[in-house]
């Protein structure tokens, strides 16, 4: 694959994963309907209302075909189909409205399940994103939630629709015979145990296939995020053999599950045509001993269809509701997924910061059994220009990453101005912090708004200034519009670099007292980056900067060095220090020129 993992661990298979309690499900989904309960109540009571009037119809069939044994009038008839008729109209008018109220219902409460589930994915750890694939995120922000709302809109009110009129034809059907309503006593059971079997299976293939949803959005989205990567090394064949492979699993899952939720139809469908020509035989016996009267035979006829009619619909039904709460659950696990560590009551809220960072001793591992960071130790940072430099997987971005706070220490202390990083709130904490990234990020939008983003307040003379230190106003101002031109997904119509440098202008134009720059300048060219470091160290006078970078010419100017080697810190010093330490720096330092 382009991407497989993430610390080896991004890609795995949720439906491996220990199914979580159907009725679980079903209630943390309740939760979001009674918001609506009001609605609800309402849709209940015309489902009520307009399945009690449909349900007269047999009877008053059954009166009407009874005439025919005693006095027969035209008028009556008449009069008996009017009000067939009218009822039939008004559970008609009952039943549309409440499809129009389930409607509403479903539409808010997928709309609250969806800002819940990226309201979550707002305060996850960040470990949460290195262990998941994007692409299956996505797929349960978009294809499982709309699974949930078509299942809300149609299959929870016919459901419900249906097994009222079960109860209530089968209450009618005693009424009529109840020696003809024990023949339901033998295929009811039946049908029943062979719905519960079944379904079992659907739910897990359903779970399976929604998981192979997911992997198979991941992948493409990988794909298409690497797409010139793979060109490059003319990978088109593998990747192709790859999602082949992906998509012959997602077939196979599909069709396995629309195999045995297929055949749950057919098989109570038998059992339910079982019982109606059961019920016919022995009416006829009935009436032939004279047990039964031709009226009540004939509603108990009817009623027996409409007993059996919604057992199928339900059976029918049952694969798209288990597909639903399989998708349920998969949504409800990224929410009920731990938040990121809650501030305590006591955390500081730090108005003023300096930017005086220091280490003191600490250790971290991304995995218990594999440790990362070792006793690491600097500090002196107010208003310094540190750089941290080693070799690749020496620890750098990960010391970054613990000062954010996006990860938590083993071991050791932290602190922000003689402040733990943990007794301080951590939206404050970060506040204090620009971070430039390697990996650009640029939302839909104009430049000015991309560039704007975190400082809306700056006026166009400022940020003219920012983005000429930059080196970046002169391409702006040659394009049609200007800083108004509008920039596609993560700004691709241009190039790499300039979205580096457009992203470096927005870091300058911040108020922050701390800058950090991870590979920042690592996608323009040399004579530029000098240029940048230039202007970066005139912007930064009186702030605390952190930068990582491999290209150590950058960094001769830093006050402080940190040197990294398989997680220590083997050396601290200036450039001129390290250089005639004659030390692994002076390694990395002429290994450039070599």
């Amino acid at each position: 694959m382009i991407q497989n993992s993430v610390n080896g661990k991004k890609e795995q298979s949720y439906s491996n994963a220990k199914p979580k309690n159907t009725r679980h499900t079903l209630k943390k989904l309740w939760r979001y309907i009674s918001y609506y309960k009001f609605s609800f109540i309402l849709g209940i009571i015309l489902s009520i209302i307009g399945n009690v009037l449909g349900l007269i119809g047999p009877y008053i069939t059954g009166k009407a075909l009874g005439l025919l044994e005693g006095d027969f009038e035209i008028k009556k008839v008449l009069y008996l189909c009017l009000i067939l008729a009218v009822f039939y109209v008004i559970s008609a008018i009952f039943n549309y409205i409440l499809s129009r109220i389930m409607a509403k219902i479903s539409q808010k409460v997928t709309y609250k399940m969806r800002a819940d589930l990226f309201n979550k994915l707002a305060i996850v750890p960040v470990k949460y994103f290195d262990n998941n694939q994007i692409g299956d995120i996505i797929a349960r922000m978009s294809y499982d939630i709309d699974t949930v709302s078509v299942s809300l809109s149609t299959d929870f009110v016919s459901i419900f629709t249906s097994i009222f009129t079960i109860v209530i034809s089968f209450v009618m059907m005693i009424v009529m015979s109840f020696y003809l309503s024990l023949i339901f006593f033998i295929t009811i059971p039946l049908t029943v145990f062979i719905t519960t079997k079944l379904s079992s299976i659907v739910r897990k293939r359903m779970r399976e296939r929604n998981a192979a949803l997911g992997n198979i959005n991941g992948f493409s989205e990988e794909y298409i995020s690497g797409v010139k990567t793979v060109q490059s090394y003319a990978r088109e064949e593998k990747i192709i053999k790859e999602f082949d492979s992906i998509n012959d699993n997602v077939a196979k899952l599909s069709s396995e599950a629309g195999y045995y939720s297929t055949i749950v139809g057919p098989v109570t469908n038998v059992t339910s045509n079982i019982s109606v020509a059961l019920v016919g035989i022995v009416g006829v016996l009935l009436l032939l001993h004279n047990l039964i009267i031709y009226g009540p035979l004939a509603s108990f006829l009817l009623y027996s269809r409409r007993f059996s009619g919604p057992i199928n619909n339900i059976s029918t039904m049952y694969a798209e509701i288990q597909s639903a709460i399989a998708a349920a659950e998969r949504v409800f696990s990224v929410i009920d997924t731990a938040s990121e560590s809650p501030d305590k009551i006591s955390d500081t809220n730090l108005n003023e910061i300096d930017g005086n960072i220091e280490f003191k001793d600490v250790d971290f591992s991304y995995e218990t059994d594999k440790k990362i960071l070792y006793d690491i130790t600097f500090g002196n940072t107010l208003k310094k220009k540190i750089a941290i430099v080693g070799p690749t997987g020496s620890g750098k971005t990960t010391i970054i990453s613990l000062l954010l706070r996006f990860y938590d220490i083993n071991k050791g202390v932290i602190n922000l101005d003689n402040n733990n990083i943990y007794d301080i709130k951590r939206s404050s904490e970060r506040k204090a912090f620009t971070l430039v990234l390697q990996d650009t990020w640029l939302f839909s939008g104009t430049i000015l708004d991309n560039i704007r983003y975190g400082t809306s307040n700056a006026s166009m003379e400022t940020i003219i200034e920012v983005c000429k230190k930059a080196k970046i106003h002169n391409y702006i101002i040659s394009l049609k519009d200007g800083y108004n031109t509008i920039l596609t997904e993560n700004g691709i119509n241009i190039s790499k670099g300039q979205r580096q440098l457009l992203i470096i202008a927005r870091a300058l134009l911040s108020d922050t007292k701390i800058l950090v720059f991870d590979e920042a300048t690592s996608n323009v060219d040399t004579g530029t980056e000098i240029e940048i470091g230039d202007a970066i160290t005139e912007l930064t006078k009186d702030k605390t900067s952190i930068i990582i970078a491999h290209r150590l010419s950058t960094i001769i100017s830093a006050d402080q060095i940190i040197v990294l080697k398989d997680g220590h810190i083997i050396e601290t010093g200036t450039h001129n220090e390290l250089i005639n330490k004659k030390g692994f720096y002076q390694e990395l330092f002429n290994s450039q020129f070599e």
